[in-house]
């Protein structure tokens, strides 16, 4: 049986029993009127132009507060990493990452920074410590009234970066009295322990509303040992090894041998695998990171007459996280003349050959990371209304993202070399060494990051002429802004001295003109059209124009049809264009290369070939460091997108609603970054992808009076490439209501990622991290002062990974003193992610999480 026949099995039996049960629940959504139908109205995110239909030209997606309280989540992120949308999952804290505290989302697949992130319609400021996307655990739950997922692209209205879609938070505006919300969650295994509390008042009169609030976010840090898999000790090779070198130092005449007698310290063993002498790291890393929010906020509107009102909102959200990872470690070069030196005779007072140290300095400590992350946002504007024909919208705002960032303990590889060089520092006895010595060699390091947005918008919305379907209507506007952007290493990592940790600063600033405008035009009273267009300078790169035209055709009262065209476009990111030169000996693996510096066996290991032979077959036996710069590129363009949609939405009876919606997005000129392996490849035509070797500033340069080895390569980013993917997504909505009995509530949603493809390549859809699946079922049955909540969350096979389904369970109890308790359990089997190695971590991250069952509750009392 096929997996779509399976899935579609799954999805009738899940349906079947939905309406059939008289017990189903589900994190889903609000509770309707029981006279409404299946489908609702509202104010979709994908136009400037305020009205309100049924089912509109573009796909939208809005998920409410009631469906985000009900999935058990305690941050936006942890709820829009499991929508499906989220094709091949997205970026969470981890401990040891240069972006420990963010969260991104990735709309298709297609990467975070082609996902534009806004905030009640205008763009959330990307984080400073990414340079390209925006970070979901920056934007406090307890601000968000609802969710609108536009699944299209919509660069034709919002400008860049929204080539995959646009994710637009809608904070809370109109609310009256106090409400308070305290709540707190507790695996069954040690770690990821959630809080969250808020605060939010509102007070409404005949002239203007205020509503302010207070909230807090917690997940506590998951360590890899409280799993069960970080019960099996790690083993990495920097423990206490060592290599010989041979006379000349260009390669080594041993394999790695453990440091005599230097294994015996706390976390440090022989390898029965090997013999070598390795470290456990799952004794004393964590695999995500501590993250805590604090966010205080507030919105207020008032109506200066009949025509004209102002509004005022500030935002101020604080981050912080805590990261474990375990000791820093280096390869560290030990002179032939050093007491550390395994071949050193005292007597002779030299030894045989020199030699390089692979090295855990566990006695420094473990590596730990402090972040401490603001944002600061406030915006101020006037509604109105000109010559009683145009409604305007118009204000100024700006929003500062500072960050922060404390490393302790870690190795200045310089002077680590030379401790150990002289014998200050023992090798063979590590945790011996005096607290002088230790101090003497370590360094904490620091990291400083801001990205500052300054903008103005106006917008002006006015009937045109009237159609035979109605009013057409148009929308034109205006942004300026202006943003300043900064991500700052220590001198230290700048220079590479830490080998745990290295960075490269970048520093810059842009300002955007955009003119945008939006015409509906409604033909007939069942078939309309919607042209857009929207035109933006950029003061470092250029500009670009993206159109659009949509169209809406509604042949029955019950059914529509939708498609859409366009072109989008993504603006190169300050952090590429901006970046600092860089350094970097990376190891490559080149023919001309690896014969010149005799990187191959001995005649056993040459099987009978010639050095030539084998190094034009294998590329080398080791590799060979070569000297690698890593370069800004100021003419990076941005890149161009094409995309179309075509989609039903049917509402056959009153208790059951079909949405189906087909994409398709090809993206060229891609921003790719060439790195010193893959310009060897296309160098030496053994590019898997046969691409060009890219312009300026990307290089390889060789010596022809060296056997033509690579002498240096500078690596860039370069427009080239594209980027193709095409999918679905399958809605089905249910509403029952079965009187005394309540009301049954289900709703299916089916994301089918169809292909992707880079750069002309094999269909990645189906290999490990690209599930071709990604579903949610949720249901929820309310009864008098009660509901009931059950959600599925599954996700596809891929690669040699299983495909996965969660359970969530929910129940809620109304009292009758205005308070609302809430007991649920996510993960209700216990399922933790299968052990296969992705990208540096044990499993996928980016769509898995190790969290397992999760107990929880919840109190709200409202006043």
């Amino acid at each position: 049986m096929s997996k779509t026949n399976q899935l579609s099995g799954a999805i009738r039996f899940a349906l079947l029993a939905a309406a059939t049960s008289t017990f189903a629940a589900a994190p889903a959504f609000a509770q309707e009127e029981e006279e409404a139908a299946t489908l609702e109205t509202v104010e979709v995110t994908g136009s400037r132009i305020k009205r309100a239909d049924i089912e509109g030209a573009l796909p939208v997606t809005v998920i409410s507060r009631a469906q985000i309280d009900a999935s058990g989540d305690v941050s936006v992120a942890e709820f829009l990493r499991d929508t499906t949308f989220n094709s091949t999952g997205s970026f969470r804290p981890q401990s040891g990452s240069s972006a420990q505290a963010g969260a991104e989302i990735s709309l298709r697949g297609l990467g975070a920074s082609r996902t534009l992130v806004l905030v009640d319609g205008r763009r959330a400021p990307k984080s400073p410590f990414t340079g390209n996307s925006a970070d979901l655990n920056s934007i406090p739950l307890a601000a968000v009234e609802r969710i609108e997922i536009l699944s299209d692209g919509a660069s034709a209205i919002y400008g860049s970066d929204a080539i995959g879609g646009v994710v637009n938070i809608i904070t809370r505006k109109d609310y009256s009295g106090v409400q308070f919300t305290y709540g707190m969650g507790t695996p069954s295994y040690e770690g990821g322990e959630t809080e969250e509390a808020s605060l939010i008042m509102g007070i409404s009169g005949d002239r203007g509303t205020l509503l302010a609030g207070v909230g807090m976010s917690s997940r506590g840090m998951v360590f890899t040992r409280e799993r069960p898999w970080g019960t099996t000790p790690g083993a990495s090779t920097y423990g206490n090894n060592y290599r010989l070198l041979n006379g000349a130092e260009t390669g080594y005449t041993t394999g790695f041998l453990p440091v005599p007698g230097g294994c015996t310290d706390p976390g440090f063993y022989i390898s029965p695998n090997n013999g070598r002498c390795v470290f456990n790291f799952n004794l004393v890393a964590a695999d995500e990171a501590e993250i805590k929010n604090h966010s205080a906020f507030a919105r207020g509107e008032f109506d200066i007459n009949d025509n004209w009102s102002t509004y005022l909102s500030t935002t101020v959200s604080r981050v912080k996280s805590f990261g474990r990872y375990a000791p820093d470690l280096g390869a560290l070069y030990v002179p032939i003349d050093s007491p550390n030196n395994p071949t050193y005779d005292p007597v002779a007072g030299t030894g045989t050959n020199s030699a390089i140290l692979y090295h855990r300095f566990a006695a420094l400590g473990n590596r730990d990371t402090y972040i401490d992350s603001n944002v600061y946002d406030v915006m101020f504007g006037f509604q109105g209304r000109l010559f009683d024909k145009v409604d305007v919208d118009f204000g100024v705002r700006q929003s500062e993202f500072k960050y922060f960032e404390l490393g302790r303990n870690y190795v200045i590889q310089t002077l680590a070399e030379q401790a150990i060089a002289d014998g200050s520092y023992d090798i063979y006895n590590p945790g011996a060494n005096s607290a002088d010595v230790l101090n003497g060699m370590k360094a904490t390091i620091n990291r400083e990051s801001t990205w500052t947005t300054r903008e103005v918008f106006g917008l002006a919305t006015f009937d045109v002429f009237e159609m035979s379907g109605g009013a057409s209507m148009m929308a034109v506007g205006f942004e300026y802004r202006d943003e300043d952007y900064k991500d700052l290493y220590d001198s230290l990592q700048e220079a590479g001295l830490t080998p745990g940790s290295a960075g490269n600063s970048a520093a810059g600033g842009r300002d955007i003109t955009a003119l945008y405008a939006e015409w509906v035009m409604p033909i007939t009273s069942n078939f309309e059209v919607s042209l857009a267009a929207r035109y933006e300078d950029y003061s470092d790169y250029g500009s670009d124009l993206a159109p659009k035209i949509a169209a809406r055709w509604q042949p029955l009262d019950n059914l529509t049809i939708r498609a859409s065209y366009g072109q989008g476009f993504a603006a190169p990111t300050l952090d590429i264009l901006t970046q600092k030169d860089a350094f970097s000996a990376d190891t490559v693996f080149d023919p001309a290369t690896c014969l010149a510096y005799g990187d191959y066996p001995g005649a056993a290991g040459l099987a009978g070939r010639t050095p030539a032979e084998y190094c034009a077959e294998e590329g080398g036996l080791n590799g060979v460091q070569i000297d690698a710069y890593r370069k800004a590129n100021p003419n990076l363009g941005s890149e161009q997108s094409d995309q179309y949609s075509i989609g039903v939405a049917w509402d056959p009876t009153d208790w059951l609603n079909i949405t189906l919606d087909y994409y398709n997005i090809t993206i060229e000129d891609r921003i790719a970054f060439f790195s010193s392996q893959t310009l060897v490849n296309i160098d030496i035509g053994q590019d898997p992808l046969n691409r060009p070797f890219p312009g300026a500033p990307c290089s390889l340069t060789r010596d022809p009076l060296d056997g033509n080895a690579i002498d240096t390569i500078e690596n860039c980013y370069f427009n080239q490439g594209e980027i193709k993917t095409d999918g679905a997504d399958l809605k089905i909505r249910t509403n029952f209501d079965f009187g005394g009995w309540g009301n049954l509530m289900s709703q299916l949603d089916v994301g089918w990622l169809n292909s992707q493809t880079v750069d002309g390549g094999p269909n990645s859809v189906g290999n490990l991290g690209v599930p071709e699946f990604r579903a949610t079922l949720m249901n929820q049955w309310n009864i008098n002062d009660f509901s009931f909540n059950w959600n599925m969350r599954h996700i596809d096979e891929n690669g040699r990974a299983s495909s996965q389904t969660l359970h969530d369970l929910q129940a809620n109890w109304s009292a009758p003193w205005n308070g609302r308790i809430t007991i649920g359990v996510t993960n209700v089997e216990n399922e933790l992610p299968e052990l296969i190695a992705y990208g540096s971590r044990n499993f996928n991250f980016n769509l898995y999480d190790a969290y397992g069952r999760t107990p929880y509750i919840r109190y709200t009392q409202e006043f």
